[in-house]
This record gives structure tokens, C-alpha cells and sequence, in this order.
């Protein structure tokens, strides 16, 4: 049996590629407290890393943030691969099957404004709907009613699919 169930918060936001053939594909770390607390009495993580393939990793892209709470379910597999200096390296990574949001999508947009504008950029509200409208184009397309000009789109939850 090889399963593997995680709750934690991504380290960074899903990087989101293609291959060759149009599959997506997403990697990201996954920040996951230990039950435990050190010696100091704080409590450590561990840092796993994860693989998401085809809608699912559009979806995880698309909906979730740097420190964004999730599940995941899936399996752990090991690869191998010969880097550019001729030696083997090993990676064990987490493929995720599932995943579930565990915060709504207000507060993951609140951390992300947070950030931002902690990040000395200086960056208001308009600004990072701005980009968050970019980032919506460059994902469906320039002419995507996506976005709504940057506007909040008046949906309700019962229409949202998870």
C-alpha cells in the first residue's frame, strides 16, 4: 500500500508548466507541522515536495497562493535523473491524486495583498487586481470575461464546483 495524506500550507506559489503534449503539470512544496515541538519547545516542519498532473494542477494553480492551507492525498514515488555534471540524483516527491482547499478564497487573497505589500512593493488593492487580471489572461486567454475587468465577479457558492 502506498498512500499518502498531507495537510500543510504551500511554501511558494504552484509553478504550472506543460509538456510537450499539452499536459499540465504543477510542482510545489508543502510546509507540514510535526506533531511535536524541538527541545526549544517551538515546533517544526518538514518540506515535502509535490507533483500534480492535468486539471487538477490547473485547479490548485489557479485557486491557491503561497501559504495557502491544503490537503492532499496521493503516493510517494522515487525517480532518478542524470544531472548536467553526469551524476545520478534521486528525488522523492509526493504525486497528488487529490486535493482539498481548507481555507476560503478571501483569506488566501487577504495573505496575498498582505505580502505584497510587505514585500516593500507598495503595492495597493487596485494594483493587485491588476495583476491578479494578468495572471487570469495569461492563463484563458486576453479576451476572458474571467476577471471581470478586475471587478469581483458576483457568484454564488452553491455554483463554485468544490
Amino acid at each position: 500500500m502506498n498512500t499518502v495524506q498531507l495537510v500543510g500550507r504551500l511554501t511558494r506559489d504552484v509553478e504550472l508548466k506543460f509538456t510537450a503534449s499539452g499536459t499540465a503539470t504543477g510542482s510545489f512544496n508543502l510546509a507540514v507541522n510535526r506533531n511535536f515541538t524541538n527541545q526549544q519547545g517551538e515546533r517544526e516542519a518538514d518540506f515535502i515536495n509535490c507533483v500534480i498532473w492535468r486539471k487538477a494542477a490547473e485547479n490548485l494553480a489557479n485557486w491557491t497562493r503561497k501559504g495557502s492551507l491544503i490537503a492532499i492525498d496521493g503516493r510517494l514515488q522515487t525517480r532518478s535523473y542524470d544531472n548536467k555534471h553526469g551524476q545520478k540524483v534521486y528525488v522523492t516527491e509526493v504525486v497528488v491524486n487529490n486535493f482539498d482547499l481548507l481555507e476560503s478564497k478571501e483569506t488566501t487573497n487577504n495573505r496575498a495583498a498582505q505580502q505584497y505589500s510587505q514585500q516593500g512593493q507598495g503595492q495597493t488593492q487596485s494594483n493587485y487586481n491588476t495583476q491578479v487580471q494578468n495572471n487570469a489572461q495569461a492563463s484563458f486567454g486576453a479576451g476572458t470575461s474571467f476577471m471581470n475587468e478586475g471587478h469581483p465577479i458576483d457568484i454564488s457558492e452553491d455554483d463554485l464546483p468544490f
